[in-house]
């Protein structure tokens, strides 16, 4: 039995889908504050808060988990920055409520949703696994102290883990039947999509004076699909007793704002309206993940690498009249 925390969010759910598709039994832990019950169509659903330890208890006591998906944190950056407090209590606090009760019963392996915030400014790219970790707000600062978490109860407690620290993640499941959807939404694709849904929307592009290619930031996009599957791969990985670790997940290729606009204008067959801003602070101009280590242990081969295969997914499932 495998426990999901935060599977009815959008990673969470396309990990909770790829696992009860290849046999295994899940249960979604999830409080709905941003998370979806209609993204929970596989599994068992259990309604918690990791804040709630004796509610926590109670759900280890139930089920016989053997691994631990943790995908429960905020993930707002700008957020973090106007209520710092909330994002350590929540993201780091519920983190060790969560490692103590998987330590009382026993449960000694964890794969966790980090991200390439924990670098901050890149001093070269593609980043590495053992590039500087400087965050530069206090959500990339909750994912570094979560791994620093990890593995700290790795050396006294014994806990296998795998931090996985992805770049932009984007798309949809292939199939239709879940993606992405968040409240407020920040991700560039679905905020490019709506405008190309509703000619009242438009698209804010922030800076475009960077020194890029076309003056616009640089992103790394890697399919939510492909990022289920390493998730997956990590499990084995740490199931066949190696070695734990935090290791990226991206495509090694940058797309720009700007590129990414003229994609979703061409696939969606519409025009966008598009606001040319000035530059946010703590934009990085360019964010491009390696991911060879990914490749050499975990044998993860991305399958849907184009971002016209990204959009083209992501657009669909904003389509979808049942869309949640």
């Amino acid at each position: 039995m495998i426990l999901i925390t935060g599977g009815a969010g959008y990673i969470g759910s396309h990990v909770n889908k790829l696992l009860n598709e290849i046999g295994y039994e899940t249960v979604v832990l999830d409080n709905f504050v941003y998370g979806h019950a209609e993204a929970v169509k596989w599994g068992v659903l259990e309604i918690a808060d990791l804040c709630d330890i004796g509610r926590l208890r109670s759900i280890f006591d139930k089920y016989n988990f053997k691994t631990v998906f943790h995908f429960a944190a905020y993930a707002y950056v700008g957020e973090s920055t106007k209520d710092p407090a909330k994002y350590y209590r929540n993201n780091v606090v519920n983190t060790i409520n969560l490692l103590d009760v998987m330590m009382e019963h026993q449960v000694k392996q964890i794969i966790f949703s980090s991200s390439c915030s924990t670098y901050g400014v890149p001093q070269k790219t593609p980043i590495t696994e053992d590039a500087p970790q400087n965050p530069i707000n206090p959500y990339g600062w909750t994912k570094l102290m979560m791994e620093q978490l990890f593995s700290d109860y790795h050396t006294a407690y014994g806990l296998n883990y795998c931090c996985l620290r992805y770049f932009n993640a984007a798309g949809a499941d292939p199939a239709g039947e879940i993606g992405e959807s968040h409240e407020p939404e920040t991700h560039l694709i679905p905020l490019a999509l709506a405008a190309a849904l509703d000619k009242k929307n438009s698209i804010n592009v922030f800076g475009t004076d960077y020194p890029t290619r076309d003056g616009s930031c640089i992103r790394d996009y890697i399919h939510v699909s492909d990022l289920a599957m390493a998730h997956l791969q990590a499990m084995e990985y740490l199931q066949k007793g190696n070695e734990s670790r935090c290791i990226n997940l991206g495509n090694g290729v940058g797309v720009s704002v700007l590129e990414v606009v003229e994609t979703v204008k061409r696939i969606t067959g519409r025009d966008l309206r598009v606001n040319l801003c000035a530059r946010r602070a703590g934009d990085p101009p360019e964010l491009v993940g390696g991911a060879e280590l990914a490749r050499k242990l975990l044998g993860w081969n991305p399958q849907f690498c184009d971002i016209d295969t990204i959009i083209r997914h992501a657009w669909t499932w904003c389509q979808n009249p049942n869309r949640y």
